[in-house]
């Protein structure tokens, strides 16, 4: 078994959590309008106050598990060791966020230079209102094209979904480009923190933000020593998931199970639908428990080789984790209507924190007493707020470290 200190361990989805990363629900969320939602890829408006009590409940109850719990901007802010890699860190985050023309670029240089580093990080993650920049005019063809928008930069209001920019898998870190754009800005951060952070920057890359193909870590599921499991999503391409596997076989996965989910919203990512619970658990969203189309990626002779099954969700586990049985606990305990509502509030979206001890929601109260009566160990995380997001408590997570199984 690995040392708790070596920086990346995760090599299943159930093994005993040790580290996680998290990131709590800061100002960008003040920067939210009704008119704008769609662009920022939001449904709903939290009430910050409250998600933030609700979401330091959910890192609390991971320490009373003996969870370490680490936040993104602290290690972002812990990353930038130099004023050097700071001013940098400045110039690649104004770049992604479109600001152009030489006398903008230096005022906004100054603007965040002028914070401590940590308010920085922050400030970076909450966005710039034009009312906080002195002065701040029509100076270009594109400020008149902008109208009345009010952001210089937009705020990030989707990185309290730690799970999404990047993952780690075995003993590496896969460093997504994100579907939209405007989640495309949060890669960065997890780009300076293994590029540069004392603990971290030696950590093996098997995907890097550069490359064309979007990836995103909702739909990364490691599921044995062996096996990782990628979900073709409305935000995950084939294409990302060749080169994925490729790497990940290099890194010492024997296989990676592509597997074919619906692409729209509801099903933003497989583990919106898909999470695995205990060795031979798993919650599921109804409407997956037929024939799933799967594509095995393996080393075959040198090259990727590619394989297509089609079979139940059940059988396909069965077969690619060696197990005699599995159980499929299905959101909203199989009822129509309350697998809509609930998997609208991420009924099926758990994060393990040993082998039948998951987090959960508690607004989903239907799946969660089917998932008690299957014997399941519930820690439920308050969620008036943070579901809001449509993402539950694995969007929310990103583990550095578990023990093996």
């Amino acid at each position: 078994m690995c040392a708790l200190n070596e920086a990346i361990n995760i090599w299943s989805e159930i093994g005993t959590l040790r580290r996680v990363l998290v990131h709590r629900p800061g100002e960008e969320l003040l920067n939210l309008m009704p008119e704008h939602l769609d662009r920022l890829l939001f449904d709903d408006i939290p009430y910050l106050r409250l998600a933030r009590q609700e979401h330091d409940r959910f890192a609390q109850l991971l320490t009373e598990q003996g969870v370490e719990v680490v936040y993104l901007e602290d290690l972002v802010a812990e990353s930038l060791t130099e004023e050097s890699i700071r001013r940098q860190l400045v110039e690649e985050y104004l770049r992604d966020a479109g600001i152009r023309g030489e006398k903008r670029i230096a005022r906004m240089m100054e603007y965040f230079l002028g914070f401590s580093t940590k308010n920085m990080v922050l400030k970076m993650m909450a966005g710039v209102r034009k009312s906080e920049i002195y002065g701040y005019g029509k100076k270009n063809l594109t400020d008149y094209l902008e109208g009345d928008y009010p952001f210089v930069i937009d705020p990030m209001p989707n990185l309290y979904f730690t799970r999404d920019p990047f993952a780690c898998i075995g003993s590496g870190v896969s460093l997504h480009r994100m579907y939209s754009q405007t989640r495309n800005r949060e890669t960065l951060f997890g780009d300076y923190i293994f590029r540069y952070h004392p603990n971290y920057k030696s950590v093996p890359k098997v995907y890097n933000r550069q490359m064309e193909s979007s990836l995103e870590g909702g739909d990364i599921l490691v599921l044995s020593r062996d096996t990782v499991a990628v979900g073709i999503s409305q935000r995950t391409e084939p294409f990302a998931i060749e080169n994925l596997a490729k790497n990940l076989l290099r890194l010492g996965f024997s296989q990676v199970l592509a597997i074919d989910i619906p692409k729209s919203r509801s099903f933003m990512h497989l583990d919106t639908v898909f999470t695995m619970v205990d060795r031979d658990k798993f919650t599921v969203h109804p409407n997956i428990q037929g024939d799933m189309e799967v594509f095995v990626l393996e080393q075959g002779g040198g090259h990727l080789s590619i394989r297509q099954e089609r079979a139940p969700l059940e059988h396909i586990l069965m077969d690619h984790l060696g197990l005699q049985k599995v159980t499929l606990i299905p959101c909203g305990g199989g009822s129509v209507i309350d697998a809509a509502r609930e998997q609208w509030n991420d009924g099926s979206n758990t994060l393990c924190v040993e082998p039948g001890k998951i987090c959960v929601y508690a607004r989903n109260t239907v799946t969660n007493d089917v998932l008690y009566k299957e014997g399941l160990d519930l820690l439920v995380v308050p969620s008036a707020e943070l579901s809001r997001g449509r993402g539950g408590p694995r969007c929310m997570s990103m583990p550095f470290w578990r023990e093996d199984i």
